[in-house]
């Protein structure tokens, strides 16, 4: 496809097809596991909260056969916040309006194999638009609600990565859990300016207040990230229910010793709720596609 491939710079061919969107609550449908045995994903409400405020969708694309398109993967997290479940409409709403403003300005015009002219945004500038525009819906349909939102396009073995709130991105290797993402709460910004450390933010009672969210009025500061994820690494998204109830060791060993990606998913919410459940819990876990 050649507006994928002039947009990336990258003319990658791999072989498989299969088309899927998901979001949470809905059938999930079986593919072939030659394409999402690389993907997994899992949700729960957690020992606590009465009801999921979490959202996930995850949206998989590949071209069959003759000119091959780059594995086109879209994985969305977003952790609501707001009373009287507002923050489960917010966080779907997000979800939604992200992966419709991402297909509309990138897979549509794969799919019509237009020519990527100088002036069209880089996939960097189209998640930071995408953003924008979920944050003016959310704020504007949900108010007093809002919304983490942490977004994964993977197109071959480079993550294009966007972030607000205080879900996170890991990259999961042989060695460590990497985090690529940083938390737009009040006590991570307190750590970085000294005044506390990690243990006493750990336990700190704002340790969920957020300065940056979707919802928010105004234009939105999005943080972006480009990573290459190489054979044997796994893209990690979660919500603050996972990373908050389980160590990093304990995570990267549940990640590194699964079999599958899905396993490594339903353990490691398993393995939340037996540490407490004492938020909703939310993880997608991503392999790039196999090297030809």
């Amino acid at each position: 496809m050649k507006f994928l491939r002039r947009l990336l710079g990258s003319s990658e061919q791999p072989k498989d097809a299969s088309i899927e969107d998901t979001m949470v609550g809905e059938p999930r449908v079986v593919t072939p596991a030659t394409t999402w045995d690389q993907v997994g994903w899992a949700t729960d409400v957690g020992q606590v909260r009465t009801h999921n405020e979490d959202a996930l969708l995850v949206v998989g694309a590949y071209q069959e056969g003759g000119e091959a398109l780059s594995p086109y993967r879209l994985s969305i997290l977003a952790d609501g916040m707001g009373g009287h479940r507002s923050g489960e409409v917010a966080s779907a709403l997000a979800a939604r309006t992200v992966a419709r403003h991402i297909t509309q300005q990138v897979y549509l015009h794969v799919l019509s194999d237009e020519e990527h002219s100088s002036n069209q945004p880089s996939l960097s500038e189209v998640l930071v638009e995408a953003f924008n525009a979920a944050n003016a819906i959310v704020a504007q349909t949900v108010p007093g609600g809002g919304t983490t939102l942490t977004v994964a396009l993977l197109i071959g073995q480079r993550a294009h990565i966007a972030h607000v709130g205080d879900s996170r991105a890991y990259l999961v290797t042989d060695q460590e859990l990497r985090q690529i993402t940083r938390d737009h709460s009040l006590v991570d910004r307190l750590v970085e300016m000294g005044q506390l450390t990690v243990d006493e933010a750990a336990n700190h009672p704002q340790k969920n207040v957020l300065y940056r969210a979707i919802g928010q009025s105004g234009v939105l500061d999005v943080d972006t990230f480009l990573v290459t994820i190489s054979p044997g690494e796994h893209l990690l998204l979660c919500s603050d229910g996972l990373w908050g109830m389980l160590s990093e060791e304990d995570i990267t060993r549940i990640v590194r010793t699964s079999s599958s990606n899905q396993i490594a998913c339903n353990k490691l919410v398993e393995a939340a709720n037996e540490a407490g459940g004492k938020d909703n819990i939310t993880v997608i876990l991503i392999d790039p596609p196999p090297e030809d």
